[in-house]
């Protein structure tokens, strides 16, 4: 399996690539792929990066993808799903815990499902941090052919589990902390509490 990074935003609420935004010493895109390549069931890592930041992604030696489809994440998974079964995240999550990607894609294989999908107890999924198979394109296809970018519609038209975070430690949550805001920054720099959704 694959381990695709959503690399193409355009980064509007942090004021600058964020993805390049250096964290203990290193650009934030970084920490996610290091983080994935950590992960045992993860063969390759790829970027799945717009027109605009291919360029500015060449510097981490890792294969980039150019999505042309160009509306939004549901793009990047229908590109990155074109090399086979991927484990997608996004770009600005450097606490990747290696031991739920594990997990969710242990889920993913046994159940034989087009996506195995992290949710919170109150309903809230994270699709940014989910297996796919190749199979799903055709829930993909099938909602951008209709004008519909969400990921959540495209799951409503495919098999899916919904992998229950209540059932994994707490420690694990911070895996799903992303960075929106130079906030998020200072709350990863201090070590405080990002364990919660960001919801």
């Amino acid at each position: 399996m694959i381990g695709a990074v959503l690399a193409g935003g355009r980064s509007r609420r942090f004021g600058g690539n964020k993805l390049l935004h250096r964290i203990d010493g290193k650009p934030l895109v970084l920490h996610t792929i290091e983080r994935l390549e950590s992960c045992p069931s993860i063969e390759e890592v790829v970027l799945i990066a717009s027109p605009e930041n291919a360029g500015s992604l060449e510097r981490f030696g890792r294969r980039i993808i150019v999505d042309e489809l160009l509306v939004g994440p549901l793009g990047g998974i229908y590109t990155a799903l074109k090399l086979g079964d991927a484990f997608v995240v996004a770009g600005d999550m450097p606490s990747i815990v290696p031991e739920i990607v594990e997990t969710i894609i242990g889920e993913f294989r046994k159940k034989e499902v087009d996506a195995c999908v992290p949710r919170w107890p109150n309903g809230y999924i994270e699709p940014l941090h989910a297996a796919y198979s190749k199979g799903f394109m055709r829930a993909i296809k099938k909602r951008l052919d209709e004008g519909e970018y969400q990921i959540k519609k495209a799951l409503e038209i495919a098999k899916v589990c919904y992998f229950p975070l209540e059932d994994v430690p707490k420690e694990w949550h911070v895996s799903f902390f992303n960075v929106n805001r130079r906030k998020d920054v200072e709350n990863l720099e201090n070590k405080l509490d990002i364990s919660r959704p960001q919801i």
